[in-house]
């Protein structure tokens, strides 16, 4: 992953998406990223509506950390031309991570025998379509448009290390519990940074569908 995202080292740079207790810019640092409402603060978390917004994920088999690497290696060779008309695609932040229960049937996963599946997203630009988006070459990458999603999310910097990741989505679930709010499906980590990012500036999240999206 670190060879790939040598690349990218300068286009996520940087702790803090500007924005307020309305409608967040969609942009960290120049790049493009999902537009969301924040509805209200709930303890140290946010409850957010995101706006519908176009996906390419593809799904990996292995442990979290490996598993991430190797789905950003796919992803960003698409977005860096390696589609049919060699195109490139803007980058965007975050790349994100969810476990995967299934695999889809266009999507060829060798299967490690270790740990479980992850889904790992790019958001693609807003200027796409399905139907415009350049054809990957690797028939891994699926395009997903999501639905209007409304997100419990805790924001925290420092490595985003599977101990630090269980500790934040534990710390959300209680904020959940305390405010009464209902969880569904597993979290989703995003990490906008690249590893050359000092920890203290790096932006994670770790975030819940709410109930009833």
């Amino acid at each position: 992953m670190t060879s790939t995202l040598s690349k990218v080292a300068t286009l996520a740079i940087g702790a803090g998406l500007s924005g307020s207790l309305a409608v967040a810019e969609g942009v960290y640092h120049g790049y493009e990223t999902p537009r969301y409402t924040i509805e209200q603060s709930v303890g140290e978390a946010e409850l957010r509506a995101y706006e519908p917004h176009l996906l390419a994920e593809v799904t990996v088999s292995g442990d979290r950390d490996s598993a991430l690497s190797r789905g950003f290696q796919v992803l960003a060779n698409y977005i860096f031309g390696g589609n049919t008309s060699a195109s490139k695609v803007a980058m965007t932040a975050p790349v994100s991570q969810s476990q995967s229960e299934t695999i889809a049937m266009t999507a060829p996963v060798t299967q490690t025998g270790e740990g479980g599946l992850w889904t790992v997203t790019f958001m693609m630009p807003a200027q796409y379509t399905e139907d415009t988006l350049p054809v990957p070459n690797s028939e891994a990458i699926r395009f997903v448009r999501t639905e209007p999603e409304r997100k419990l999310v805790l924001m925290f910097s420092g490595r985003a290390t599977d101990r630090s990741l269980a500790q934040k989505t534990e710390e959300l679930r209680a904020i959940a519990a305390r405010a009464g709010i209902e969880l569904s499906r597993s979290p989703v980590f995003a990490f906008y940074d690249d590893p050359f990012t000092m920890p203290w500036n790096r932006r994670n999240e770790v975030a819940f569908m709410v109930d009833g999206s």
